[in-house]
């Protein structure tokens, strides 16, 4: 491996080599020349090249510049990118925490680089590409570096968005640089890593104009493209890491042929006993009370790594404002409200405005608390918060991918209950129901429109259809579906909440004069009633019921 190093030094040093090189021939040499020769010669010589030398250095910068500009793009070519050694990453499989599946495939892709020359004795080859799917937060980045960690190679970092230029070559320039470099530490270290995030900006599919021609997005693809398909003359295991929140079909399907992104590795959001051992990773680095990490973690159904770090910093920051040395629940959960709800404010509401308020908040946290047979409610508050004048804080109980008919009927009754509770109360409504219908509206529509959860035997989804194409009396007779389930479940909340009336004035009152209720205080008033919440999985993740004002 000696002499692929020393290439690698010549190749990563030349410049300095040669312009060490042009000041020996150049300065030093002559100055030995003229110390043989006379003194008026010596004098004359010198004085000529001093007056001569501004005009020629001028000369040849501007020629230089010129040349390099048009040729290999100057400095709009340079590109910002991390060079990881080896040596200095310190990221591995353990320091991942959770995302058992994602680090399973991991190993796999770090055993194939580790395992390189036995895979080219049997005749075959490294990988080309490692494909990283799933929403922001979750690891990708960190995944990546620990595979190059655990092989032990070199780690190149860069955005998709680096190779992104209006300059007609540059994104391409970028790339056969990126590879280049890459090459050369493939050379010298058996292997190398590129990772590109933000894949989707530079892979995205290509587009073509009228006149045939293509967009500079396109020939930054072709170039990615052909470098990882192998056409350049070298050996050099190359593997590109690539890293992408949007949907495989946005990519250009010739980057996901096989030979290019030969492996996906799917991450996603983690499970409840992975959000466990986040908030023990987390809370291990900040002064703290001692907390249910249990209950946080079911606190925060469906947030990323990112997301709770990004609590327990926030935590952090209250838990300072209020004068606290450190960190307890009550922290913790105001910085979940505050990241999900916004920030509170006390708005100066009539007597009667705000008393509306309550009723319409405490008929949402009737129906969500005692017949959601998924859902929970963790925080019922009557402050503005994010342009709503209250709002009830729904959570699942746990993670489900799915959602069947009796979870979507309970959000919409539970996005009516305000309504009604309003009209129970006053006989009239306000303009803050509206983003309640707009979400019950949007879930009884897609149930008759797409999931083929109405009565009448309309099966399929007929969102797929062009509008055109539907006859007037077919639009007529779904519409009249979904509005025959909202009117059903309106008629439920009636009963609902005419059955339960003592607990929603109890709520009211307290409300109005708490202004915020939690989880602790919502249980202990159900618990005067003997009314206690179904202990049931949860399928999904309703929208948050606001009282919207508009």
């Amino acid at each position: 491996m000696l002499l692929p190093r020393l290439w690698l030094f010549l190749e990563r040093n030349w410049l300095k080599l040669t312009v060490l090189a042009v000041f020996t021939i150049a300065v030093l040499l002559p100055i030995w020349y003229l110390r043989g020769m006379e003194t008026n010669v010596r004098d004359y010589i010198i004085g000529i090249n001093i007056a001569s030398l501004p005009w020629g250095i001028f000369q040849t910068l501007i020629f230089v510049g010129l040349l390099y500009l048009l040729h290999y793009g100057g400095g709009f070519a340079r590109f910002k990118k991390t060079k990881v050694h080896r040596e200095m990453t310190r990221t591995r499989f353990e320091h991942v925490i959770g995302l058992a599946e994602a680090k399973r495939e991991a190993w796999e892709v770090m055993q194939l680089i580790q395992d390189r020359t036995r895979v080219r004795k049997i005749g075959g080859k490294i990988l080309r590409g490692v494909l990283m799917v799933g929403p922001p937060g979750c690891g990708k980045t960190l995944l990546a570096k620990a595979i190059a960690t655990e092989a032990g190679i070199p780690f190149l970092s860069t955005a998709g968005s680096e190779f992104v230029e209006i300059f007609v070559g540059v994104g391409a320039s970028r790339v056969r640089k990126l590879f280049r470099q890459a090459r050369q530490y493939a050379k010298a270290y058996g292997a190398c890593i590129v990772f590109i995030d933000e894949l989707d900006v530079v892979g995205r599919q290509r587009v073509f104009n009228a006149f045939g021609g293509s967009e500079e997005s396109n020939s930054t693809l072709n170039q990615l493209l052909v470098e990882m398909d192998g056409l350049s003359s070298t050996d050099a295991n190359v593997v590109v890491a690539g890293a992408t929140n949007t949907e495989e079909s946005v990519l250009d399907p010739a980057l996901l042929r096989p030979g290019r992104f030969d492996r996906k590795i799917y991450i996603g959001r983690p499970n409840l006993q992975e959000r466990e051992q986040l908030f023990e990773f987390y809370l291990k680095k900040v002064k703290h009370e001692p907390v249910d990490i249990g209950r946080l973690a079911r606190k925060a159904v469906y947030k990323t790594p990112a997301e709770i770090e990004n609590i327990v910093k926030e935590s952090a920051l209250i838990a300072a404002r209020n004068g606290k040395d450190r960190i307890s629940y009550a922290e913790i959960s105001e910085a979940v409200e505050r990241t999900e709800l916004g920030i509170a404010h006390r708005l100066q509401m009539t007597p009667h405005e705000r008393e509306m308020t309550a009723y319409h908040e405490a008929g949402h946290l009737i129906v969500l608390y005692l017949h959601h047979p998924t859902s929970d409610v963790f925080k019922v508050s009557i402050l503005q918060r994010g342009g709503t004048l209250g709002v009830v804080h729904p959570m699942p109980r746990e993670e489900f991918y799915s959602t069947d008919r009796n979870s979507i009927l309970a959000h919409i009754k539970v996005a009516l209950a305000g309504y009604v509770s309003e009209r129970i109360k006053y006989g009239v409504t306000t303009d803050g129901v509206r983003a309640d219908f707009s979400h019950a509206m949007q879930y009884a529509h897609t149930m008759v429109w797409r999931y083929g959860m109405g009565v009448n035997g309309f099966v399929g989804d007929f969102s797929v259809i062009p509008k055109e194409e539907l006859s007037d009396a077919l639009k007529e007779k779904l519409n009249l579906e979904t509005q025959g389930i909202l009117k059903e479940c309106m008629q439920e909340v009636e009963k609902i909440l005419h059955a339960e009336w003592a607990i929603v004035e109890r709520f009211a009152q307290e409300l109005l004069q708490k202004e915020e209720l939690d989880y602790d205080q919502i249980t202990a008033i159900f618990a005067e009633y003997g009314k206690k919440p179904r202990p049931l999985p949860s399928t999904s993740l309703p929208l948050p019921i606001k009282n919207q004002n508009s």
